[in-house]
């Protein structure tokens, strides 16, 4: 009676499969060395922090520990300020995160956002950012009506929006800041007191320096999407644009890539461009969106 409940030793066979059955497991993820970088928020237009607590959620999640900033500052209509004026404020608040993080720092910047942060990275010397993550950001520039143009300007279609935007008075809102006719181009590059500077197109002293600091960063990772419903071209995510027919020309495609007038090309070429299209995505859920967190974002928050 005893013998049945002594311990079975593993047959001889059992011992032979052992390695194999080792092999058919899935392996353990490797665990993560050392603290998370810290991540920095910077919204969009009439956006707010509170915007960002699913995101905010989600990092916690997957990423515990790791110090997440969203940064509360031109809130709601505040957000149409001009956006030197709003770049100048967001370094104010960047840059101390990144003196207390020597090993560099992770950018979300969300749809207007994204082009402050483009311009914040141009203009910050000796900046430590890892990945700078564009989320569905007009990026190469905004050519479509939407709620937001029909509010502020109701007598105007994108077709003579150029009246307004193109004048002095006009580029004190920020959505004028980087509005692209691109059928009046000569006006847009004379007029345009932020989106043709910060990409190169115009000649300023500081282009070269500018240049020099952009290409600091460590990862572009640019997130978008053709059901937006907001950026236009929606591939102005990813830095293509309209040509004079309103045909759709990409990065590679674009003046400033070929000339690599701020560092596209160079980025491109070695290897730290990361491009996510996901679909099915309206412009007011990217921040919120769990697949898209998981598939375009969580992977490049080391």
């Amino acid at each position: 009676m005893p013998d049945l409940w002594r311990p079975r030793l593993p047959s001889a066979w059992a011992l032979l499969l052992l390695p194999f059955l080792r092999l058919l497991m899935p392996a353990a993820p490797a665990p993560h060395r050392g603290p998370y970088k810290p991540v920095i928020v910077v919204h969009g237009l009439f956006d707010s922090s509170y915007s960002f607590r699913h995101l905010l959620d989600y990092i916690n999640e997957t990423h515990p520990g790791t110090v997440v900033t969203v940064l509360d500052l031109f809130d709601g209509r505040e957000s149409l300020r001009p956006l030197w004026e709003q770049v100048q404020g967001f370094r104010e608040a960047v840059v101390p995160i990144m003196k207390k993080a020597p090993e560099g720092v992770h950018l979300i910047c969300y749809s207007q956002g994204g082009l402050v942060c483009r311009a914040l990275l141009s203009v910050t010397d000796e900046h430590n950012v890892d990945s700078f993550i564009s989320l569905s950001s007009p990026q190469m520039g905004q050519y479509g009506d939407t709620d937001y143009l029909k509010w502020l300007f109701p007598t105007s279609m994108r077709s003579n929006l150029y009246r307004i935007c193109y004048s002095p008075w006009g580029q004190e809102f920020s959505i004028c800041n980087y509005w692209h006719d691109p059928h009046h181009d000569d006006l847009y590059l004379n007029a345009s007191s932020f989106l043709a500077l910060i990409n190169g197109e115009r000649d300023h002293p500081n282009a070269t320096a500018w240049r020099k600091n952009f290409l600091r960063v460590g990862r572009l990772v640019l997130i978008g999407g053709p059901d937006d419903g907001v950026i236009t071209p929606w591939q102005s995510s990813f830095f293509g644009f309209y040509d004079a027919n309103e045909t759709v020309l990409e990065m590679e495609e674009q003046p400033v890539y070929l000339r690599d007038s701020f560092g596209l090309k160079t980025l491109l070429t070695r290897g730290a461009i990361v491009r996510c299209p996901m679909a099915g995505i309206s412009h007011t859920t990217w921040h919120s969106n769990r697949t898209l967190y998981d598939t375009c974002i969580e992977p490049w928050l080391s």
